[in-house]
């Protein structure tokens, strides 16, 4: 019943409706026009000089015998109006509104021919303008007459070309109209699907052609299964979360009341390693379940503070910059990447540089994070921002190699949450540079 109340017409079916409207619409219009275009007028100044001409002719020819005609009226001839004598009428078809307007309007100059069966034939409409016609001559016989340039033939062109031009824009704007409606759809899906994942479930109306609207439905339904896998998901990091913590709490209690303090210490250092690696597997994980929103956070004064703490560890951190400089960030998470590649400097290098350039006006907020270690091979840049990748795999779990690999996976995600990049490259001398640039915007 549904399918008969709305029938399914595909897509290609509504694209072939469309271009035969537009044929259609382009026929009617180009008729009309075209009627309308082809109500030509005799100039003034013509219309009294044929007038004129017709009289004279029909007077001089009209006093001739009938074998003095045909030579008269050859001599009545000129260039710009033709007279021939016949015996009998032309086969002349019968004329439009237009041609009998013309030939009232000849007929107010001189009245005289209006008794004689004036009749005109416009040949050629709007290419040559050569208008011909016959009149009866009195005793027997017809005038049979041309004048060429009877008709404003420019102005015919010109307002041909004109209104064929306005049928033409219009056709294309009508078509352009319905195809946009065509593919409206189509486009809130393609919005929907970049979406996925990042904010709540939005199901798509069902519009548009058979294909679309199947299109649409499998969508949906895919969303609806992605968003219950991610909610499943977070509800088993929240559960896994709170199970691995109390117990390393337990032992973090129990590791305080060992005696040896060279055994405390180990038990200590594993434990917080342990915190440290599902911190990092749970803020990587549960990355994508992002309610915070964006909000304007001063990122200078945000670089300061982790660059003291890092400072207050090592005195081996300097900060470069503007001392204020507000942007909108999700305040958590960049300031969780930030940390992560200061800790990741402060790991590896001696000294850790940390520069904020201000934009320009159009430019980007470029935040730098330079160490003096050893580097990255070039060949490796890119892999070690992937997840759970560590350059050296067979170096053991101490304090220098905290975690799974996660640090600058998280910290990508974060800037590229941002609308930012991160772009890690080796410094000429020593040492690694980790640059996150964030476009500008405009802070109110």
């Amino acid at each position: 019943m549904r399918a008969l109340l709305h029938p399914s017409v595909g897509l290609a079916g509504r694209i072939v409706a469309i271009v035969l409207l537009t044929i259609l619409i382009e026929f009617c219009a180009s008729t009309l026009l075209y009627d309308r275009a082809s109500r030509v007028r005799v100039r003034e100044d013509e219309a009294h000089r044929v007038a004129e001409h017709l009289a004279s002719a029909l007077r001089v020819v009209g006093q001739r015998s009938a074998h003095e005609r045909p030579g008269m009226a050859s001599r009545l001839s000129t260039k710009n109006f033709y007279v021939e004598w016949v015996t009998a009428p032309p086969a002349i078809p019968p004329m439009s509104a237009d041609l009998r307007d013309m030939r009232d309007q000849i007929v107010i100059w001189e009245p005289v021919l209006a008794a004689h069966d004036l009749r005109l034939y416009l040949k050629e409409p709007g290419r040559k303008g050569l208008v011909t016609g016959t009149l009866r001559v009195p005793g027997g016989g017809w005038l049979s007459f041309r004048a060429p340039h009877l008709v404003d033939e420019g102005k015919f062109r010109i307002a041909w070309m004109a209104m064929m031009l306005v049928v033409a824009i219009g056709v294309a704007l009508i078509a352009g109209l319905l195809l946009r409606a065509t593919l409206r759809p189509l486009r809130h899906l393609s919005d929907a699907a970049a979406h996925v994942g990042d904010r709540e479930q939005a199901p798509i109306p069902e519009s548009g052609g058979g294909e679309v609207r199947r299109l649409i439905r499998a969508f949906n339904d895919m969303q609806g299964r992605i968003h219950s896998l991610i909610k499943d998901r977070t509800e088993a990091l929240a559960a896994v979360g709170h199970d691995l913590r109390t117990p390393l709490a337990r032992l973090q209690l129990r590791a305080e009341s060992i005696a040896d303090d060279e055994l405390r210490q180990e038990i200590e250092d594993d434990v917080t390693e342990m915190s440290a690696m599902v911190a990092s597997l749970l803020a990587y994980l549960g990355g994508e379940d992002d309610p915070e929103p964006a909000q304007p956070v001063d990122i200078a004064v945000m670089a300061a503070t982790l660059v003291d703490e890092i400072a207050d560890r090592t005195g081996r951190a300097e900060y470069q910059g503007p001392n204020h400089l507000e942007h909108a960030v999700r305040p958590v998470g960049f300031k969780r990447a930030v940390r992560n590649l200061v800790e990741n400097a402060a790991k590896y290098g001696q000294t850790v540089i940390v520069t904020i350039t201000e934009p320009t006006e159009g430019d980007y907020i470029v935040l730098s994070v330079e160490d003096d270690g050893p580097g990255i091979s070039p060949a490796r840049l890119e892999d070690v921002l992937r997840p759970f990748v560590r350059l050296d795999a067979a170096r053991g779990r101490d304090t220098q190699g905290l975690g799974l690999g996660l640090g600058l996976a998280i910290a990508l995600r974060a800037v590229e949450r941002e609308g930012g990049t991160l772009r890690l490259s080796n410094k000429p001398e020593s040492g690694l540079k980790a640059e996150i640039r964030l476009p500008r915007t405009v802070q109110t």
